[in-house]
């Protein structure tokens, strides 16, 4: 199965590389504000469909751009082109997201970005991979010396003040915030140690669900803003190493509201 999602990924990979040559004549729609999908999305999930269900035509299907797709126990969570609105401004932060669910259980995880050829993998049990070399969360444990990821809230602004709040008290705490605009990238990362944390509000589940095995198989621990196991569902997310986890947990804690716990 591992097999099968890496050769779908890189195949969606070569697509959406070959593709960049030619953004300026990509159709794009606007799906919401600030949140557009282009042929190269549609193009690349379809690659990645296609590949699955030849392999394994019961399993299910949930994909950013067509949707849900009933099977049996198993099902594939597809994000073709995780930071679409990068790939059209040409910024080099992009990446393909494929995940493996056995009824609730995530059992395998692939991020593979095409620009920089890095392939991200996990299996249940089986520990995390950055082009087969084993990878481990970062041991940082001060957060005044932390990197940390995140991503902005522009889907619920409902949510902004909160965030805004989050975001005063890690910045002077913090070595630095980054904030790249994929976060199947930004969870690759937090999983081989480029990041130390990482917290998000209101992510889908093909955002996350490649990253939080991979954090999960190199050592990290993830929750929900309650400190629960609920973050697919929410798409409220903190991970870290242990420690890491705890310390930005702290400090986000005063402002969440009742809506984001």
């Amino acid at each position: 199965m591992l097999n099968i999602a890496v050769r779908a990924a890189r195949n969606a990979g070569d697509l959406i590389q070959r593709s960049s040559e030619n953004i300026s004549q990509l159709t794009i729609n606007k799906k919401s504000k600030n949140d557009f999908v282009s042929e190269v999305d549609r193009m690349a999930e379809q690659e990645i469909i296609q590949i699955i269900k030849q392999a394994y035509p019961d399993h299910g299907i949930i994909a950013e751009e067509s949707g849900e797709q009933k099977g049996n126990d198993f099902t594939w969570i597809i994000d073709p082109l995780d930071g679409t609105t990068n790939y059209l401004h040409g910024y080099p932060q992009y990446a393909v997201s494929i995940a493996l669910k056995k009824g609730n259980k995530i059992e395998l995880g692939v991020v593979y970005d095409p620009l920089k050829d890095e392939l991200f993998t996990a299996t249940r049990g089986g520990g995390a991979m950055l082009n087969n070399r084993r990878i481990r969360v970062s041991k940082q444990i001060d957060l005044s010396t932390a990197l940390l990821g995140t991503g902005f809230p522009f889907k619920y602004p409902q949510h902004l003040d909160a965030y805004i709040g989050m975001f005063k008290t890690l910045t002077p705490a913090t070595a630095g915030i980054r904030r790249a605009g994929s976060a199947a990238i930004d969870l690759a990362y937090l999983a081989t140690g480029r990041l130390d944390g990482f917290w998000e509000i209101g992510l889908k589940e093909w955002d996350m669900a490649a990253g939080v095995l991979l954090i999960q198989e190199a050592g990290g621990v993830i929750t929900d803003f309650s400190f629960k196991d609920q973050y697919l569902r929410s798409g409220n997310i903190i991970a870290g190493n242990p420690k890491m986890h705890q310390a930005i947990f702290q400090a986000i804690e005063p402002h969440l509201t009742d809506s984001l716990k």
